[in-house]
C-alpha cells in the first residue's frame, strides 16, 4: 500500500497532478490524501477575527470533501482511497507533518499554483517545498500535461557522487511500467576520474536487473538545455534528479523569480531528496 500526499489550493493545475499520480500508480494499492493549507499571510492575520477563521476552515474543508468526491467519481478504481487533510499550517509544514503522521511515500503537485504565469517554471510555493522537504520524493507534473505510460526515463548525472538509498525511488519508478532508464552524463571532460569511473561502475551494478543505457552528450553553455534536447530526442516522459547540495536542482529553483533561466520542464519532474 502505497500512500501518496496531493498539496493542493484548488487550481486546475494541482487537480491535473492529482489525475497524474491516479494513472500513473492505477496498478498499485494507494491512499492519496488530499491536503489544503488555508493558513494566512502574517500580516493579514492580524486583521482577522475567530469568526471569519473558522468560516475560512469550514468552506476549505468543503472543497476538500468535493475534491474527494470528484476524485472518487472520476477515479472507480477499487485500489484507490481517498482521504482529506486541513491544516492552518503553512503548506511547508503541513507537508511535513503529514509525510511524518501518514508515512507518505510521494508528494505529487503542480508546478504552479492558481495565479501561475506561463513564463515561470515553478511557484513560489513549489520551490519553497522542494527546499523544505528532505524526507520524501516529490513528483511535479507540468499543468494540463496528459498522462502518458513512463516507456523511459531520464537520470542525469556527472558520476561524481555515489548514490545509496536514493536509487530505490528510481528503481520502484521504473518498475511501475518496466520503464528503460536512460542515464545521462554531460562531459565536460574528455576522461572521467576514478572517482567518476568507480560510481560509475556502482551504478550499472545498482541497475543490473532495471533497463537502462547510458548517455553521453557535449557540454552546452547551459546543462538545463542539453538536458531538454535529450528529453526531446529520446521522447522520455520523466525526469529523475536527486536533489543534494549545490546540484543542479539547486541552479534551476534558487532564483528570486524562477524565469527566463532557459529551464522549461515539459514532462514530470521527480525529485528524489539525498540521503547523505
Amino acid at each position: 500500500m502505497k500512500n501518496i500526499l496531493l498539496p493542493t489550493d484548488f487550481s486546475d493545475n494541482a487537480w491535473c497532478a492529482a489525475v497524474y499520480a491516479l494513472k500513473l500508480y492505477e496498478k498499485e494499492e494507494c491512499t492519496f490524501y488530499f491536503l489544503h493549507s488555508y493558513k494566512m499571510k502574517t500580516s493579514a492575520m492580524s486583521n482577522i477575527s475567530n469568526k471569519l477563521l473558522r468560516y475560512m476552515a469550514d468552506n476549505a474543508n468543503q472543497e476538500l470533501l468535493d475534491l474527494k468526491d470528484m476524485a472518487e467519481r472520476a477515479n472507480d478504481n477499487l485500489n484507490h482511497n481517498f482521504e482529506i487533510l486541513l491544516s492552518a499550517d503553512a503548506m511547508d509544514n503541513a507537508i511535513d507533518m503529514a509525510i511524518n503522521k501518514y508515512n507518505i511515500d510521494l508528494v505529487v503537485m503542480g508546478t504552479k499554483g492558481a495565479t501561475g504565469a506561463k513564463e515561470i517554471f515553478m511557484g513560489s510555493n513549489t520551490v519553497k517545498i522542494i527546499n523544505h522537504v528532505k524526507s520524501c520524493p516529490i513528483l511535479l507534473v507540468p499543468n494540463e500535461f496528459d498522462f502518458e505510460e513512463p516507456k523511459q526515463i531520464t537520470f542525469p548525472t556527472d558520476f561524481n557522487r555515489f548514490y545509496g538509498e536514493e536509487l530505490l525511488h528510481l528503481k520502484e519508478l521504473s518498475k511501475l511500467y518496466n520503464s528503460k532508464i536512460r542515464i545521462l552524463h554531460i562531459n565536460k571532460e574528455k576522461n572521467l576520474s576514478h572517482q567518476q569511473d568507480y560510481n560509475l561502475a556502482m551504478l550499472k551494478a545498482y541497475l543490473e536487473d532495471y533497463p537502462h543505457t547510458f548517455h553521453w552528450m557535449p557540454d552546452y553553455s547551459k546543462k538545463e538545455n542539453a538536458i531538454q534536447d535529450f528529453i526531446e530526442e529520446l521522447n522520455t516522459e520523466i525526469l529523475v534528479m536527486v536533489n543534494y547540495e549545490h546540484s543542479f536542482i539547486e541552479s534551476i529553483i534558487n532564483e528570486p523569480v524562477i524565469k527566463k533561466i532557459g529551464f522549461h520542464a515539459t514532462i514530470p519532474f521527480f525529485v528524489i531528496p539525498s540521503s547523505a
